[in-house]
């Protein structure tokens, strides 16, 4: 059987994408193909890994089977399925250092334990890995090399994680595992261990929901300035997945914080209007702030800073349509991803 060729194993990175991590897909469509493909390769990955750990019977040895894949795919001997032979060829393009990748299986490794968090900073160390990462690598892959820009794009990634922990507490925990930092719930009156045998709503969670959320937005308003010092093709995107992000969040304070009964999501429509912000060009408020690197992500930023740079000049900006074009271009994209996943729930629901 003849081998899969590249186009081949990008088509199905970009349908798991689009089936299963829809915010980064939207985001996605704005970057430029030359760091849009790689992108997509290395969340397809993360993907599958992550599935691969949230399985209920995922244990120690499938970490270190993950743990295996990653050295083969940064060794050049990818193990045979589509998303880590592209994973080994960005890693080989843009000089993707094996400690990142080995940092975010160390995460998933954290979840496979169950591991809980006492304090913010240990739950930051554990956001550090699953996606400050990924933030580190998506740096990587726009040819960024300094160290604190570095540290803007961990910034987001922590962000976006925490984001999904306040989005999906309920869900965590039906399936035994709690993130949200101990000392925090003891502060608001409650015990993690009992509240975890009996995960419920009520005022005292509320609190610390909005806590976390809180802090997301911090993070968030760090990552900014650090967007706008991105190639100018990239902003857009990341703009976007920013403000999609953020948008879970929003969803979760109108639903009161309560993220046990219920999970917030953002439409296809929703996201076609913030995408189209996103194009506007228009830098954030705190688009020139400087903040100090977080202890919890320095190493990130350090193996960013020394990674041998890459010629980026198939780096491009996003297709040149004008700003009424795009936004068109959006709302019909998304008006057919609404009509397709009401005919996929449609067609899956019992007659």
């Amino acid at each position: 059987m003849a081998e899969p060729t590249h186009a081949q194993d990008m088509l199905a990175c970009r349908k798991l994408l689009r089936n299963g991590s829809k915010s980064f897909f939207a985001a996605s469509l704005l970057l430029p193909r030359a760091v849009r493909e790689p992108a997509c390769s290395l969340y397809a990955f993360c993907r599958i890994a992550d599935d691969l750990v949230d399985d209920s019977q995922a244990d120690e040895n499938a970490v270190a089977h993950l743990r295996w894949r990653v050295e083969q795919a940064c060794a050049g001997h990818p193990h045979p399925e589509p998303a880590d032979r592209t994973l080994a060829r960005v890693v080989a393009r843009f000089n993707i250092p094996a400690s990142l990748l080995l940092a975010l299986i160390e995460g998933f490794e954290w979840d496979a334990r169950g591991r809980q968090y006492m304090t913010q900073s240990e739950l930051f160390e554990y956001c550090a890995r699953v996606a400050g990462t990924v933030g580190a690598m998506m740096a990587l892959l726009m040819g960024v090399r300094d160290r604190e820009i570095a540290a803007r794009a961990c910034d987001l990634g922590l962000a976006m994680q925490l984001t999904n922990i306040a989005r999906d507490v309920g869900e965590d925990a039906r399936r035994g595992r709690l993130y949200l930092p101990h000392d925090w719930m003891i502060e608001a009156g409650l015990d993690p261990a009992g509240w975890l045998a009996e995960p419920v709503f009520d005022d005292r969670l509320a609190n610390v929901v909005r806590r976390l959320l809180q802090c997301a937005d911090l993070l968030y308003a760090r990552a900014a300035p650090g967007i706008e010092k991105l190639p100018s093709g990239c902003r857009p995107g990341i703009r976007a997945a920013r403000s999609v992000y953020a948008e879970i969040g929003r969803g979760v304070e109108r639903r009161g914080y309560d993220s046990v009964s219920s999970r917030s999501i953002v439409s296809s429509w929703r996201k076609s209007v913030l995408l189209a912000e996103a194009l506007s060009g228009a830098p954030t408020l705190s688009a020139t702030a400087h903040y100090h690197v977080l202890d919890e992500v320095s190493a990130l930023a350090d193996a960013v800073a020394a990674a041998p740079t890459v010629d980026m000049s198939a780096l491009i900006g996003i297709p040149r349509r004008t700003p009424q074009q795009r936004i068109e271009w959006l709302i019909d994209l998304f008006e057919r991803l609404e009509r397709e996943e009401r005919n996929r729930n449609t067609q899956g629901t019992p007659g």
